[in-house]
């Protein structure tokens, strides 16, 4: 069971907007990364269901984000189906994020009050996910469609609350561009994540890019 219900988990979104997208196979490394975040601020971390068996790694994360992370919110991505999220969310998922708008998995988590942010890449899209709904949708990828996109589904629907993932970059460029064309929050991943770090075991680079992401995140809020 959930945590966090959907309105704590928007909540902790939209007061620490950037949400990492992470996975790996060894519980014990993805701990120290969900800790690593933790401590720079993050409150709602992501691990996608990417890898064999890593519905066991994330319920290992969850229990040991239960007791050293007791403000994190711990989701699920890369869903794209309503057994995987119903899956996931009986081990704890307190928010189910995918690649693609499912509206059976839209279904399964309104009814557990659990957030599901599908991916979208047209204001069709959106719309349909809304309809749902889904009050986060994911801009996805973002690279491809760009802040512009963004700013232009904002014009004709103001209401619209959005994620971005794909190519976000912790620089101030980058996030600068993002926020200012009124995304809610962004998703990111290897950019938060190198892979030497990962293998160095250096968990206080990634603190202190998450922390400088959301310095960054506020000057554009202001």
């Amino acid at each position: 069971m959930a945590k966090f219900d959907n309105i704590a988990v928007l909540n902790k979104m939209a007061a620490a907007p950037m949400v990492p997208v992470f996975y790996h196979k060894d519980v014990e490394t993805a701990c120290h990364v969900v800790k690593a975040c933790y401590d720079g601020g993050v409150r709602a971390f992501e691990f996608t269901n990417r890898g064999d068996f890593a519905h066991e790694v994330f319920a290992a994360v969850v229990k040991f984000a239960a007791a050293e992370c007791p403000d994190m919110a711990i989701g699920v991505g890369s869903v794209v189906d309503a057994p995987t999220a119903s899956l996931y969310m009986q081990l704890g998922a307190c928010f189910v994020v995918g690649p693609l708008f499912n509206p059976d998995v839209a279904r399964v988590c309104n009814r557990r009050s659990v957030p599901y942010t599908p991916g979208c890449g047209s204001i069709s899209e959106v719309g349909f996910a809304q309809e749902a709904g889904c009050t986060l949708c994911k801009v996805f990828p973002g690279d491809v469609l760009s802040p512009k996109f963004v700013k232009g589904l904002l014009a004709p629907m103001p209401w619209s609350k959005l994620m971005v993932t794909g190519g976000v970059e912790p620089t101030e460029e980058n996030l600068t561009a993002w926020f200012k064309a009124g995304v809610f929050c962004v998703g990111m991943g290897s950019k938060l994540f190198p892979k030497e770090v990962i293998a160095a075991a250096d968990w206080t680079v990634i603190t202190k890019k998450c922390a400088e992401a959301f310095d960054i995140i506020n000057k554009c809020k202001r």
